[in-house]
């Protein structure tokens, strides 16, 4: 899956690969948006500094996530990447450890497909990379190509991501950067950038890249988490509704069916109707087992 850049020109070579040069352009000015080219002490600020502050302030200036996403992908395209993908979940993995389907997901120039595969076929949860970013925390290259030998995936890659290997072939989408962005609440997200059909020496040539993507996805995901709906924020396990969360929270608290009926107003087959139709959803063994569930993908606060 997935399927969270303004400073660098493309050197095409005949019949070849494209290759990432060492030095990077900063970003063209936005007239509304001025990055001083000077410090304090007078000295001129480096190209990474002028880039990531031009990028912060592209971003601040996005009244919307879909806003935020577009000025993300217009720093990556001028960075020589092609495509960008932005997902975040409120909770990163079910209690056995299975990725969680993403609350959001953003992307621009993949194929339309791509969200139903990794959404509702669950792609996401037997992407490699998703699975790599979930134990790290620093930015990393990676590539499909030659079984991803010298790259992070040459000892991940089982039969099990054979479908998302195959897709991201046929697709030439088989290489990119992604960066993993843990919350200490439990929040789940990555933003990666991705070079198509790039040559075999990607990995190597964009190692200068990494901490610049790094940042980039840090502020993306900051500006994101600024500008997501309720819904967004909630994990897509399940969809409780506002009376079956109200009713697992009291239970929670410790309140018996015949409590939590007079705390709502309702009868106690009402309130005991809740909490079934909150523990079936859930998938849940029993009321207990619904709670614990609930509290883990953040359905409900004690």
């Amino acid at each position: 899956m997935s399927k969270i850049l303004s400073c660098c020109h493309l050197m095409l070579t005949t019949g070849k690969h494209r290759r990432l040069p060492a030095k990077f352009d900063s970003l063209r000015p936005n007239k509304r948006c001025k990055v001083k080219e000077a410090t304090s002490s007078g000295h001129r600020p480096n190209g990474m500094h002028t880039f990531i502050d031009q990028f912060k302030c592209n971003v601040g200036e996005s009244a919307s996530i879909s806003g935020v996403v577009d000025a993300a992908h217009g720093a990556a395209r001028q960075a020589g990447f092609d495509a960008i993908i932005y997902d975040y979940s409120p909770v990163a993995t079910t209690p056995e450890g299975t990725l969680v389907i993403p609350s959001h997901l953003s992307h621009r120039r993949v194929p339309r497909d791509m969200r139903y595969l990794w959404c509702e076929q669950k792609y996401h949860q037997h992407d490699p990379v998703q699975q790599i970013a979930l134990t790290r925390s620093a930015p990393f290259a990676w590539s499909y190509r030659q079984q991803g030998r010298n790259t992070v995936l040459a000892r991940h890659l089982k039969g099990e991501h054979a479908p998302v290997s195959a897709y991201l072939h046929d697709t030439g989408l088989t290489c990119g950067i992604t960066v993993p962005l843990h919350r200490t609440t439990g929040g789940f997200a990555t933003f990666t950038v991705i070079q198509k059909d790039a040559g075999p020496l990607f990995v190597h040539e964009t190692r200068d890249m990494l901490q610049r993507v790094g940042l980039m996805g840090q502020i993306m995901h900051e500006a994101a988490l600024a500008r997501f709906t309720s819904k967004e924020k909630r994990a897509t396990v399940a969809m409780l509704t506002p009376r079956e969360a109200e009713c697992l929270h009291y239970s929670a608290q410790g309140y018996t069916a015949k409590q939590i009926a007079d705390l709502i107003s309702r009868s106690v087959p009402t309130a005991t109707l809740h909490l079934k139709s909150a523990t079936a959803k859930l998938g849940a063994r029993n009321r207990a087992h619904a709670v614990a569930l609930a509290l883990h993908y953040r359905l409900i606060e004690l």
